[in-house]
């Protein structure tokens, strides 16, 4: 059985978030560990720019994207 969970990683040990009820006690498994990607892609650039900013600009791109008029690309 393959099941995909989430997990915490606290001292040195992978601890669901949720009960593995399906799992018996002592059972090997595999696991293959994602972990969320945090860097800030733009860092480092000429340019780049700050969270604030990025977040500005979402918020302006979400505000003015709601406004377009899908009619108008035809």
């Amino acid at each position: 059985m393959q099941k995909t969970i989430e997990a915490i990683y606290e001292n040195g040990v992978l601890r669901p978030v949720q009960p593995l009820d399906w799992l018996e006690e002592n059972h090997r498994v595999t696991v293959t560990v994602t972990a969320p990607d945090q860097s800030r892609p733009l860092n480092g650039w000429i340019g780049g720019i700050s969270d604030e900013d990025a977040d500005t600009m979402r918020r302006v791109i979400d505000e003015e994207f709601g406004q377009v008029n899908p009619d108008d690309w035809k």
